[in-house]
């Protein structure tokens, strides 16, 4: 059974911030194809279409019959561990500052043989159930795991590396007040973070139910808007280098296409808080984080964007809204580039319609802001990069990928 964790000791002020560090990095271009499942928690192999023999590791023909018709398909991660070894030395600095490190070789019900990291609670002739984990280099691995979970599983060391769990860390949430906002407080709290800092937009402006959720002593909140570049650099000052983990919940969203639509503030106004307030968000805050990224158990770890499904094709009917998204979206993959080196993972969690003010004409299924900040936690816990959430936004990404042109006209008619 895994050693649960316990909450580190205050950090030394004086002693030396560890720099960062990462695992190999270098993939062929065949094997990011690992990367794109793991970076969405799925367990996809290359499939042989011709003898249906599963490959590992990812090649361009078949092992089996030379076929080159090769797809990325879900495979069965059973297996059986068949041997493994504890690294007590390593010439990688990564791992020279990790160990002991586990390793092993699995062999799949599927077919192939797999060297693996493995997790505490498995032992050499147990069964397993293989995960795709993104490393802090960005790239897919292979992790063991008990087929069953086990108490405390997740903090083991090989887990906490491929993860971003809240537990022990201390998040920024940027606008709090929102019903999406309050929802992702309390999940980070029941998820175990020991102080979520708080951004109100709107300190002037009185709210029962997020001040009864401020009343807890883990909640600090700040004078925080992300369209006032006074107030980030304020708080960024105060607090820049105490954030872990970064969740993003500012949001401004209005009606209204482009052509017939005169009022140009409105769209100012999307792009102001949904794109540029992301931008000054991540200068001022960003540069501490990736700092924090190697400093001990509780090191700076994720930042986190909320945004629309419709970033990543328009809803005419909230078109300039729509715009401001996308726009968000290019920004955040933009800082995913340059936090990799780093280690700092960026977690774009993709939702559906939102049940609040602004939806109140939306027909259901919508999603609830509580299911909202429950994914947002998943996503940190499994180190994926994108999440989906709500029926509406799995749909979409479907439709996206099988016609986009369709899903285009069928946008229109909404």
């Amino acid at each position: 059974m895994t050693t649960p964790m316990n909450k580190p000791p205050r950090k030394n002020p004086v002693a030396r911030t560890r720099q960062p560090t990462l695992p190999p990095g270098m993939r062929s271009r065949r094997a990011l194809g690992l990367t794109a499942a793991a970076a969405e928690g799925r367990f996809d192999l290359q499939v042989c279409q011709e003898c249906e023999a599963v490959q590992y590791p990812p090649r361009e023909v078949c092992h089996h019959c030379l076929s080159a018709d090769l797809k990325w398909q879900a495979v069965n991660p059973k297996g059986k561990l068949l041997a493994m070894t504890t690294l007590e030395h390593s010439n990688d600095l990564y791992f020279r500052e990790r160990l002991p490190w586990r390793v092993g070789t699995v062999v799949m019900d599927a077919g192939p043989s797999v060297v693996a990291h493995i997790h505490g609670d498995i032992n050499e002739g147990d069964m397993v159930r293989l995960s795709l984990k993104l490393d802090r280099s960005g790239q897919a691995v292979l992790v063991a795991l008990p087929p069953k979970p086990t108490p405390h599983m997740e903090d083991d060391p090989v887990l906490r590396e491929t993860s971003c769990d809240p537990k022990f860390r201390r998040a920024l949430v940027t606008d709090g007040k929102s019903p999406v906002g309050r929802a992702v407080i309390k999940a980070l709290l029941d998820a175990g973070a020991t102080t979520v800092f708080v951004g109100d937009p709107e300190i002037w402006k009185k709210d029962a139910a997020f001040e009864a959720l401020c009343a807890d002593e883990r909640v600090q909140v700040q004078d925080l808007n992300v369209g006032n570049i006074d107030a980030i650099e304020r708080v960024a000052k105060s607090i820049g280098g105490k954030i872990e983990i970064l969740v993003n919940t500012a949001n401004y969203e209005r009606d209204g296409g482009v052509l017939y639509n005169r009022d140009i503030m409105k769209a100012y106004d999307s792009l102001n808080t949904n794109c540029l307030g992301l931008i000054r968000l991540a200068q001022q805050f960003g540069p501490g984080m990736a700092a924090r990224a190697n400093d001990g158990a509780v090191n700076a770890v994720a930042w986190v964007n909320i945004l629309s499904v419709y970033a990543h094709m328009n809803l005419p009917a909230r078109g300039m809204w729509s715009a401001s998204q996308a726009a968000a979206l290019s920004v955040s993959q933009c800082l995913r580039n340059e936090f990799r080196p780093s280690g700092i993972r960026v977690v774009n969690v993709f939702t559906g319609p939102v049940d609040h003010e602004w939806e109140q004409l939306t027909p259901p299924p919508t999603v609830a802001p509580s299911a909202l900040g429950k994914a947002v936690v998943q996503a940190l816990r499994d180190g994926v990069e994108d999440s989906w959430v709500g029926d509406v936004a799995k749909e979409f990404m479907e439709l996206l990928s099988d016609n986009p042109k369709g899903l285009e006209r069928e946008l229109a008619r909404r």
